[in-house]
Parts: C-alpha cells; sequence; structure tokens
C-alpha cells in the first residue's frame, strides 16, 4: 500500500533554488522517500468502525496534516482548512455584529450541511444565527476557530454525504477534526505579522507536550493565543452626498462613511486529549476544548445631518462599535474496549457556545442628549448541546451464510439541545424616548420629527423576544460494508431518527462501493439520501434591531427591523407557515489513479439536490410611505407601520452539480533535493429548481418574500470554480512552500437587480521559507496574499457609501507578512 498523495501541498519554483544560489552537497531524500512510501494513512471517517486507507476508501477523503495548517500564515481554522482544500470556501462577513463567526461552505452549500466532528465524536454548534455575507440561512454554524490549532493532528475531510451515518448535518460532506495523542515531546511557536497596508498586527503563541499515563496512556495539553488590531477598508461617500449642514464641515469631511473590515481580536483556547488503557480490552478516553474570544468591530458612519444625530453627544457624527465576548467549551468522556467479538464504543459530551453583546460607542437618539454613549448588556445568545452515543462493530467471514467477509456497525445516539436568547439589562437600548428634533432647527427634520429608535448598530434583544426554545433528537444506524472480493467493496447504510418537535420519523440512507479495474485504476460512487430539520436557531431566533439596510431601491438607509419567528403573527400575517425539514438526495461518480508509486490522481463527480432549503426572506415593509397594505397588516398585529419585517422560510429547491480533480507528483532532484507537487481543482453549480410562492396580498403590495438577492447567494455568490496549484520543495535544511490559487469570479446580487455587481476571478499567491537552525529550532518567514491582491473594486455605489468589494471568497485586506520562530523537543 502506498499513502495517496494529497492536494494540498505548496508549489516551490525552481527559479527561486537558482535564485538563492542554493545545490550541491545536499544528500538525497529517496532513502526517506522510500520510507514513506512504507507508511499508509489509516482513516476511519465515513467507514463507521471500520479503517481504511486513503487510497482504499469508497470514497472521496483528503488530509490536512498539522504542518500544512501551520504554514497557512494568518488564517485560523477554518480559513486554513479553505487555504488548502478547492471545494470550500471561507466566508468575509467584515461588518458589524456578524464579523466575529465566518462561515466555512462546501460544495458552494453553507456550513449547516457539513458536519464537524473531533475525534469522531460530534462537535457543538455555535450561538450565532448564519446572517450575512452569502449565507443568510439562520442556521447556527460550529465555529472551529475556538479549537486550537496547536491541538490538531491532522484533519480528514469526507468530500461526499455520510447522513445516514452520522446524522442530518452531513449532507455535503464531514469534517473530522483529530487531535494529538502523543505521550512525549511537543511544539513551542511565536509568530508576528502585519497587513501590507501595515493595519491587522497580529501576534500569536501556541504549544503543546504529551505526557506518558499509566501503562500505554497518554495526556496530551494544547493551548494557542492571538491577538489581531482592526484593519479597515473604507468606503466613500458620493460627492454629491451631503453629510454635514454647515459649508465648512461639509468641505472638509474626507468622506469616508464606511469603516468595515477585521475587528479588533483577543483570543486564547485550551484543549487536553487523553487516553488511559486498563487492560487489554477496556481503555478509557477523554478531551476537552476551551475558547474565548472578545472582538470590537466598526459600523457605518452615522452622519451629522442623519436621522441617528445627536449633536451634543457627536457632533461629528460617530461610527458605532460591536463589542461581543464568546466563550465556548466541549468535553467528553468515554470508554472503548471488546467483549464477544464486538467492538463497542460509549461516549458522553457536552458542549456550550455563549457570545454577548454590548457596545461602547453608540446612543438612542430617541433620548436626545441624555440617551447614554455606551451599553454593557445588550443581548446574549447561549447553544447547549448533549449528546450520547453507542458503537458497535464486528468483522464476520461469512454473515447470514453468504460467504462473503462483511464488517457490521451499527449505533444509538441521543442529542439534547437548547437554544436560550437573554435580553440586555438596560431598556435604554430599545425602548422610545420621548425626545424629538426641536423644530425649526437645522437638525435632521425642522418639523419636529422622531429620531431613529433604538441603540444604533448593535443587536440588543428586548424582554418579549427572548427566547428558549429545546429538542432531543434520538437516532439508530446501521451500517454493512461488504468485500465481495480482493476487488470490489460495496457499503449499505441506514439511519432512522426521530425528533421531538416533528411530527414524523425521518430515515436516510447511503449506498456506495469501489471496485478495482487493476492495481492502478479503481471507480467508486455513492448513492444517498438525507434530512436537515429546522436548526433552533431558525425556529426561535427573533429579535428587534436598529441598523442599516437596504430598501428595495438599492438605498442603504437606517431601519428598525424585526425577525420574526415562523410560527409568530407578526411573520403569518406576512405569509409565513410552520418550517419543514429540508430533503437531500445525492449521487457520486470517481476514479482513481495511480500510475507510478509517487503520482496519483483522483476525478470526483457530484449532483446534491435539496428540497425546502431555509432562508431569511427578504426585508418586508410598507413602501407607500404610511398608506398601504404591508402597514395595514403590521398594525393589525400590534407593529409600528414602519417597521421592517423578515422571517425564515422554505425558500427553494436547489440542484448543485461539481468535479473535483486532485493530482499529486513527487519528484527527486538529487543534490536539488525533492519537490512534492500538487494541483487541485473544484467546479460546483448550483441552480433553482424550485421556489416558494408570494401570497397574491403581497404580491399586490409590489412585495417579493423571497426575491432577487437571495437567490443570487445561492447561484452566484460562491465560486463556480477554484485552483490550487502547490508544492513542498525540501533542500537539507530548507523547505519553500509555494502556493496559488485561483478564485473565480462572483456575484453580489440585490433586490433591485440593477445594483448586482460582478467580481472577477482572482490569482492569490502564498510562500513560505522554513530553515532548520539547530536540531530543533525553525525560523519561517512568509506571506499570505504576497502579491496584495484585492477584490475588484465594483461595490454598489449609492449616495450614501460606496461598498466597494461585495462578498469576496477570500480574505479582502491584502497582502499579510509574518515571521516565526518554532521549537520541537
Amino acid at each position: 500500500m502506498h499513502q495517496t498523495a494529497k492536494p494540498l501541498g505548496v508549489f516551490p519554483l525552481s527559479a527561486l533554488a537558482i535564485a538563492l544560489g542554493l545545490g550541491g552537497g545536499a544528500p538525497s531524500l529517496a532513502a526517506e522517500e522510500e520510507k514513506r512510501l512504507e507508511t499508509v494513512t489509516v482513516i476511519s471517517t465515513g467507514l463507521r468502525g471500520q479503517q481504511r486507507t486513503v487510497a482504499d476508501s469508497p470514497a472521496p477523503i483528503d488530509i490536512i496534516n498539522s504542518e500544512q495548517l501551520l504554514k497557512t500564515g494568518r488564517a485560523e481554522l477554518s480559513e486554513a482548512i479553505s487555504k488548502l482544500l478547492p471545494s470550500f470556501t471561507f466566508g468575509t462577513n467584515i461588518a458589524g455584529v456578524n464579523s466575529q463567526v465566518r462561515p466555512l461552505s462546501n460544495r458552494s452549500l453553507g456550513p449547516a450541511y457539513t458536519l464537524v466532528l473531533v475525534n469522531g465524536k460530534r462537535r457543538h454548534n455555535g450561538a450565532a444565527p448564519a446572517n450575512g455575507n452569502v449565507d443568510n440561512s439562520g442556521a447556527n454554524a460550529i465555529d472551529i476557530d475556538l479549537i486550537p490549532i496547536s491541538a490538531v493532528s491532522h484533519i480528514e475531510v469526507l468530500k461526499d454525504s455520510a447522513a445516514a451515518q452520522y446524522g442530518s448535518d452531513a449532507v455535503a460532506g464531514v469534517i473530522n477534526i483529530i487531535l494529538k495523542g502523543n505521550s512525549s515531546g511537543g511544539h513551542v511557536e511565536a509568530s508576528y505579522g502585519q497587513l501590507s497596508s501595515g493595519q491587522g498586527e497580529t501576534i500569536k503563541t501556541a504549544a503543546d507536550h504529551g505526557f506518558a499515563i499509566g501503562d500505554g496512556g497518554f495526556l496530551h495539553l494544547s493551548a494557542d493565543a492571538r491577538k489581531r488590531g482592526t484593519a479597515t477598508w473604507v468606503g466613500k461617500a458620493a460627492d454629491s452626498y451631503r453629510g454635514y449642514f454647515e459649508d465648512a464641515r461639509e468641505a472638509a469631511w474626507d468622506r469616508v462613511a464606511v469603516k468595515n473590515g477585521d475587528p479588533d481580536l483577543k483570543a486564547f483556547n485550551l484543549a487536553y486529549n487523553a487516553e488511559l488503557p486498563l487492560d487489554e480490552q477496556f481503555k478509557l478516553y477523554s478531551y476537552a476544548t476551551y475558547g474565548q474570544r472578545e472582538t470590537e468591530a466598526l459600523n457605518n458612519l452615522r452622519l451629522p445631518n442623519g436621522p441617528a444625530s445627536i449633536p451634543e453627544l457627536f457632533p461629528d457624527g460617530y461610527f458605532p462599535l460591536n463589542n461581543l465576548k464568546d466563550t465556548d467549551y466541549q468535553f467528553l468522556f468515554g470508554g472503548k474496549g471488546s467483549v464477544a467479538g464486538w467492538d463497542w464504543d460509549l461516549s458522553t459530551t457536552y458542549g456550550r457556545n455563549k457570545i454577548e453583546h454590548s457596545s461602547d460607542l453608540t446612543i438612542n437618539p430617541t433620548y436626545g442628549a441624555a440617551s447614554p454613549t455606551s451599553f454593557d448588556d445588550l443581548a446574549t445568545l447561549q447553544f447547549d448541546q448533549w449528546v450520547n452515543n453507542l458503537d458497535i462493530t464486528r468483522a464476520f467471514d461469512g454473515l447470514f451464510g453468504l460467504g462473503l467477509p462483511v464488517q457490521v456497525s451499527a449505533g444509538l445516539e441521543h442529542r439534547w439541545e437548547r437554544f436560550r436568547t437573554f435580553a440586555g439589562d438596560d431598556p435604554l437600548a430599545w425602548s422610545v424616548g420621548p425626545y424629538s428634533y426641536p423644530v425649526g432647527s437645522d437638525l435632521y427634520n425642522a418639523n419636529g420629527a422622531q429620531p431613529s429608535v433604538g441603540a444604533q448598530a448593535v443587536l440588543a434583544i428586548r424582554p418579549e423576544d427572548e427566547a428558549d426554545a429545546k429538542r432531543s433528537n434520538v437516532a439508530a444506524y446501521l451500517d454493512l460494508g461488504f468485500d465481495l472480493s480482493e476487488r470490489w467493496y460495496v457499503g449499505v447504510a441506514g439511519r432512522v431518527e426521530h425528533y421531538d418537535d416533528i411530527e414524523e420519523n425521518t430515515f436516510s440512507f447511503k449506498l456506495n462501493s469501489r471496485f478495482e479495474l487493476t492495481e492502478q485504476v479503481a471507480i467508486r460512487g455513492t448513492l444517498g439520501s438525507g434530512f436537515r430539520a429546522p436548526s433552533l436557531t431558525q425556529l426561535a431566533y427573533t429579535v428587534s434591531d436598529n441598523r442599516t439596510a437596504f430598501d428595495a431601491d438599492g438605498n442603504l438607509i437606517p431601519a428598525l427591523r424585526r425577525t420574526a419567528t415562523p410560527d409568530s403573527a407578526l411573520a403569518q400575517a406576512l405569509g409565513a407557515s410552520e418550517l419543514d425539514s429540508e430533503k437531500s438526495r445525492n449521487i457520486g461518480l470517481g476514479v482513481t489513479w495511480q500510475p507510478a508509486p509517487r503520482t496519483s490522481f483522483t476525478a470526483d463527480a457530484y449532483l446534491i439536490d435539496i428540497d425546502d432549503r431555509i432562508t431569511l426572506s427578504e426585508n418586508l415593509y410598507d413602501r407607500s410611505g404610511g398608506a398601504g397594505a404591508v402597514g395595514d397588516l403590521l398594525e393589525s398585529v400590534g407593529v409600528a407601520r414602519t417597521t421592517w419585517v423578515n422571517y425564515y422560510t422554505n425558500a427553494f429547491d436547489t440542484r448543485t452539480r461539481g468535479l473535483d480533480l486532485v493530482a499529486d507528483h513527487r519528484s527527486q532532484f538529487g543534490t536539488w533535493g525533492d519537490v512534492r507537487w500538487s494541483a487541485a481543482f473544484n467546479y460546483n453549480k448550483t441552480s433553482i429548481r424550485g421556489r416558494r410562492a408570494t401570497p397574491q396580498n403581497l404580491t399586490d403590495a409590489g412585495i417579493s418574500v423571497i426575491g432577487h438577492a437571495r437567490e443570487g447567494e445561492l447561484v452566484a455568490g460562491t465560486p463556480r470554480s477554484r485552483w490550487i496549484f502547490g508544492a513542498n520543495w525540501s533542500l537539507g535544511d530548507l523547505t519553500a512552500n509555494l502556493q496559488t490559487s485561483r478564485y473565480g469570479k462572483v456575484e453580489t446580487w440585490q433586490q433591485n437587480a440593477a445594483n448586482d455587481r460582478s467580481f472577477g476571478a482572482k490569482w492569490i499567491t502564498d510562500l513560505d521559507l522554513s530553515y532548520l537552525l539547530f536540531d530543533s529550532l525553525t525560523l519561517s518567514v512568509g506571506g499570505t496574499n504576497i502579491f496584495n491582491v484585492r477584490p475588484d473594486n465594483n461595490g454598489v455605489i449609492i449616495p450614501a457609501q460606496d461598498r466597494n468589494y461585495g462578498n469576496p471568497p477570500f480574505h479582502p485586506g491584502g497582502g499579510f507578512w509574518y515571521t516565526k520562530l518554532a521549537y520541537d523537543f
């Protein structure tokens, strides 16, 4: 057996070696390579109780090792995965309350469709509903950035549906994060970097160490900490737009009205992984992670002549700040062993994610000069998850009298979840104060108008909007793996699930197979189904906030917005109905080719249909200025006519078609060292097969529940194509890594199609140079996006501001340079 090449290397040009003047005298690494080829990469993801090599897997799997993660420079864990795998896209939420958690999409499907495991066990979800960028599904994605990179041994990425084996989250695939389990040795590193602009100063430290415990056991401790400064890319108001009443101040204004970008960040993560054998047949195991993160994000400018201005407090306007504190932990304890020929594994795990919102620079204008300018407690979101698993597996030589080797795996799972939101402790954040603009003044309105309501640019939860939603789920699965011959493997799996808040039981299945045509060529395929129950956030999250929003004509204006639950009287008055589960069907077909020991190629095509996909509706509001049908509907349920309303709904039936290509080759150049070349490609296209209809009374009022903007997020918001070229060049104590990626075109659609924008394809190049100074000390220098490539400056231009870069699939801040010192012991 050999190790299947990974599509994740970094690509050094031979000219680089010449430029550095390196060569001669370096020993050939042929012997080391032959030794490496004798090893295999063993995986269990997607196989349930049966381990195989990557080369023999009936489904496409990529392996990312810890070294590759650490060489991605500025990246945290989610961004590192997206840099290394072309089917993954890292979301770039870059404004306000949505800039802390950034989604990781697989095969153009949102994070809700990719299951995250740690050591093969389900990771708990985050508390924040997806809102912004190209994911407005409202699902609460798992925040893997709260797992320390220093704790990760490697990551197994299954690029195929596994809902029948792991549950409804695994429609697009599985990310299985394997923690380090060494019983000795360790690693310490420190790095410093900043963007080419001089912003975003970043300091990182990380360490891990293994200890032996008992007879053959281990305890591995890991920790990392990071601090990142604010990095903003500004948007300027059009020359025709006036921000000040006085001519002198208007002339002096720099016209900066937007400061989007990376928030100021301080974070640390801790983890342990442990295993203790008690005898040859029984061992205990446990792991835990803890993370804490604080961010401070800028927002759009509240202009001096705007409806949120109070000149006594902020005579020059103000950029509100969003402060978020994220606390996250998960603890697992389990045991495994063998009884009567069956291997068993019993575990329990509990996880919590808690997000607290505050602001140091905002006001509620309806209280005038009496308004506070900071709020310490605006809202808290919390998600808890408790999961219990029992898995058993056994290999039989001829079960059921068939005379065929078969691996039987089965299991039970109980999962309890709870989503809660808590109101802030200061009613001044959301209540309506007595202040109105003085009649005859030169303020926003000379007719005594009321200013904007509520603390500006924040997420503030009112007592009546607090949520407390719970559910339990029980599931059972059966997985059979048949070796029909030495060349032919067939797997069949089925899973039954019951949610206590969903009437019907659900069933998912999977059939996959791998057949070796020759010793070098094999074909593999998958056929399956799945479903995804509405998340608790989609069912229960409700909030009223006062932030900016685009109206139907593409203007960005302050708006009192309310997200209503689908079962509320408010949402149902505007056409909402009870959420249905999403149903999926998938098919995949692939080929693997190993023409030489150091060369491999894989190609996998896939098709995924999802019915009843859930997303947030458009903003529904009275466009008639106070006399329209929508205003009447709002008033009929006790809501102000000026309120903008949205809710989650089963919006679309979609079809995603795609292709993954991976090639890998290792070259030996004698005294010039070794080069590991790699290339990877992903193509995917999502199309709309069906959509929900808008009720007639809203259609008559010119309202669409699901409009052009939401469709664009699914069909055009992520690249249809992505290339990654790279390799790893080793020459004695020097390692050079150069990777270049091509991100295909993306588009940002608005409700008004005239405001749609296209952002062209871009090449992003990363470089890392490492030199082993002594036996255990390594110095690295490098950069991500070393040519300082930015997205097209083609954002939506409106009078108040230029949105600049839309929603690019890569970090829009330009180049980032770093240096790192690491010590292994």
